[in-house]
């Protein structure tokens, strides 16, 4: 089942977020070109692998923001200050809250999570 690696994708995604931002105040973060733009790419790489899970995966996380996720992704290509907005409030908001939904989804939806059934 292809949802499998895509989740595994969107946790190692979320974790490599996590920890170029670790410790880091906003200024600071927004004054870093090189954490800025790997961020930027994770958050990308996340935003679009959680668009592109099948519908049924989707269902089965109703608690996931997609709509945030998809006004997250869709900010994060407009130059300037949305776009700054976008990469802290993902960083700081919601890809905590996601990695913490998939922590629960482990546990009651194992199947999205098997790589072979």
């Amino acid at each position: 089942m292809i949802t499998a690696p895509m989740l595994n994708l969107i946790q190692e995604s979320g974790e490599a977020v996590l920890v170029l931002t670790d410790g880091v105040e906003e200024s600071e973060f927004l004054r870093s070109r090189l954490t800025r733009e790997e961020t930027l790419r994770q958050l990308v790489t996340l935003a679009d692998t959680l668009e592109n899970l099948p519908a049924q995966a989707h269902a089965a996380m109703p608690e996931i923001d997609w709509e945030g996720w998809r006004s997250a992704r869709t900010l994060l290509d407009t130059p300037g200050t949305q776009r700054d907005e976008a990469l802290w409030f993902s960083a700081r908001s919601l890809v905590p809250a996601t990695l913490s939904w998939l922590r629960v989804y482990r546990h009651s939806h194992p199947g999205l999570f098997t790589y072979w059934s």
